[in-house]
């Protein structure tokens, strides 16, 4: 284990309102085609569960998930460039699932990429299957990239 997901000044928290321009700075870092600021505000006023891995006061992460019908869905989970690959994605998603089971889902559901080999891995390692694909999915340079379905028995 990183001694980095040791430390004490990490925590896991709510995002909230004001935390959408330092979650923004994140996404901006971490994706070639980022969320807006105002999908961010549309899930924190439609009520997802929405938090934010911050580290010694200074968000390095989040997550996003609705849950509803017994399922959930996790929208956007994201760590910042510079701390990947110390687990902090694996803690996140693991409490994310963790949230889904509290609230009632028995089953989540993602999707990624085609070409994220890394997180493809890590949700493999949680115990996701791909259960489909949706050809040119997500925006890509050269046109349009597939995305990946992902889902995970909670039961």
């Amino acid at each position: 284990m990183s001694a980095l997901i040791k430390d004490p000044l990490l925590k896991i928290r709510p995002m909230s309102e004001s935390d959408v321009d330092a979650v923004m700075q994140v996404e901006s870092r971490a994706y070639e085609f980022p969320w807006t600021p105002g999908i961010f505000r549309d899930c924190l006023r439609v009520g997802y569960h929405c938090w934010v891995y911050s580290l010694d006061q200074q968000i390095i992460g989040f997550s996003v998930m609705s849950v509803a019908v017994g399922e959930a869905h996790i929208l956007n989970i994201c760590i910042a460039p510079e701390h990947q690959g110390h687990g902090l994605g694996r803690r996140l998603l693991e409490r994310t699932l963790t949230l889904a089971k509290k609230q009632g889902a028995d089953t989540a559901f993602l999707e990624v990429r085609a070409s994220n080999r890394a997180a493809l891995r890590l949700y493999e390692t949680l115990g996701f299957n791909e259960i489909g694909l949706r050809p040119g999915y997500y925006p890509a340079k050269a046109g349009r990239e597939d995305a990946v379905l992902l889902a995970l028995s909670l039961c």
